[in-house]
C-alpha cells in the first residue's frame, strides 16, 4: 500500500474531548498502526529544511525522514505514511489525543511538555538554538541594540517565552508582535512592520533563503536560547516510545559505524563486524524488545540513510538544503566534537 503524503489541516483538533486521550493512550500504539496499515506522523506548515513540499506535493526534509524511519522499521517501506500538518495551536493536542501516532515538527523538548502534556520526547534529532533576523541597513549588529524594538514572533512557541525573558534580563522594553502563521509573521516584517524577526536560528535560514533579496537581511550573532528538537510521542506506551527513539539512535549509529544508504546490502551480507551484524539484524535477537522485524534497523538505512546523509540532503549542502554546516556545531557526531550520540547497540 502507498500513500502519498498530503497536506492535513488539523485546527479543530483542540477541542477533542479528554475521554478519547484516555482511550489513546491505553491502546497498544504498534498494533494500531499495523492494523491501519500506516503511520500517522504530523509535521508542522512548511520549513524549509524539516519539513516542506516539492512541486508535486510530496513532503521531504530532516523531520519527514524521521517519520519515514518509524514507518520503515515498522511496514519495511518509508511510503506507509501519513503526514499531517498541524496548526501550532493543536500540535501537543493532536498527538495526545491519539490523532497522531508521533510528532517530528522542530518542537523544543522542555520540562512542561515533557511533564504536564501527556507526552515523551524520545531523543533530539536537532540542536538549535534561537536568534534574530534584521534588515542590513538597520545597523543593528547585535541582539542587545534591539532596545525598544518590535519583534515578529510566532505565539503559543518557546520562541515567544524566550523573547520574553531576553527583553527582560537585558532591560531591553521588546515590544513582541504575535502571529499564529509564521508565513504573516516574516511578511508584516519584511514589510517594515517589525524592526526584527525572531525564531530558532535554522528556521531563520530556511526562511530568509526563500524571501525575495536574502542579501538585504543578516541574522545576528547572538543566540538566546537551547533549542534541543526532538519527536515526541505520547505517554503511556513504552514499547513505542522506545521504536521511535531507537529509529532515531540507527540513524546515528549507522553514521557511526560508517553504514549508509548506498552500501547496507554488501555491510549486511559481507561484514563481519559483530556491531554492524547486530544492528542490521544478522546475528542476535535485538528487534524483540520492539516487536519489529529482525531487519528494522536495515530497513531504516536503505530507506533513508544514515544521520548524516540526512542531515546533509536537507540541512547541509544538498540541492534541497538550507545550506548550515554541520562541522563544528551541535549536531555533529560525538566523535567530532557535537552531540549526536547512540547507545550501544547491543
Amino acid at each position: 500500500m502507498k500513500l502519498k503524503a498530503k497536506l492535513t489541516a488539523v485546527a479543530a483538533l483542540a477541542v477533542v474531548a479528554a475521554t478519547s486521550a484516555t482511550v489513546a493512550s491505553a491502546e497498544n500504539t504498534l498494533d494500531v498502526v499495523k492494523a491501519r496499515g500506516f503511520l500517522r506522523c504530523q509535521v508542522g506548515s512548511p520549513s524549509p529544511g524539516f519539513y516542506n513540499l516539492d512541486a508535486d506535493g510530496n513532503w521531504y526534509g530532516l523531520d519527514v525522514s524521521m517519520c519515514q524511519a518509524v514507518a520503515a522499521a515498522i511496514f519495511g517501506d518509508k511510503t506507509k505514511l501519513q503526514i499531517q500538518s498541524v496548526s501550532t495551536q493543536a500540535r501537543f493536542t493532536a498527538l495526545a489525543n491519539g490523532e497522531s501516532d508521533m510528532l517530528s515538527r522542530t518542537a523544543t523538548w522542555t520540562e512542561t511538555r515533557d511533564t504536564q502534556l501527556g507526552l515523551d520526547f524520545v531523543t533530539p534529532n536537532f540542536y538549535d538554538g534561537q536568534g534574530f533576523t534584521v534588515r542590513k541597513d538597520s545597523g543593528i549588529t547585535s541582539a542587545l541594540q534591539l532596545k525598544g524594538a518590535k519583534v515578529c514572533v510566532t505565539t503559543g512557541t518557546t520562541t515567544e517565552l524566550n523573547l520574553a525573558d531576553f527583553s527582560r534580563v537585558n532591560n531591553l522594553n521588546i515590544s513582541a508582535v504575535t502571529f499564529e502563521d509564521y508565513n504573516v509573521r516574516d511578511n508584516t516584517f519584511l514589510n517594515g512592520g517589525c524592526d526584527a524577526v525572531t525564531t530558532d536560528k535554522s528556521a531563520l535560514a530556511g526562511n530568509l533563503s526563500s524571501w525575495p533579496v536574502p542579501e538585504d537581511y543578516i541574522i545576528l550573532p547572538e543566540t538566546i536560547s537551547k533549542e534541543p528538537l526532538a519527536p515526541a510521542v505520547r505517554q503511556g506506551d513504552n514499547q513505542w516510545e522506545d521504536i521511535v527513539r531507537w529509529s532515531v539512535f540507527a540513524l546515528i549509529n549507522a553514521e557511526e559505524l560508517g553504514i549508509t544508504q548506498a552500501n547496507v546490502d554488501d555491510m549486511r551480507a559481507n561484514s563481519q563486524d559483530p556491531r554492524v551484524r547486530r544492528m542490521l539484524g544478522v546475528e542476535g535477537n535485538l528487534n524483540e524488545g520492539l516487536g519489529l522485524s529482525k531487519d528494522w534497523a536495515y530497513n531504516i538505512i536503505k530507506a533513508v540513510g544514515n544521520y548524516g546523509e540526512i542531515y546533509e540532503r536537507y540541512i547541509g549542502d544538498g540541492p534541497q538544503a538550507i545550506h548550515i554546516p554541520r562541522k563544528g556545531s551541535l549536531n555533529a557526531l560525538w566523535t567530532d566534537g557535537g552531540l549526536m550520540y547512540s547507545p550501544p547497540f547491543r
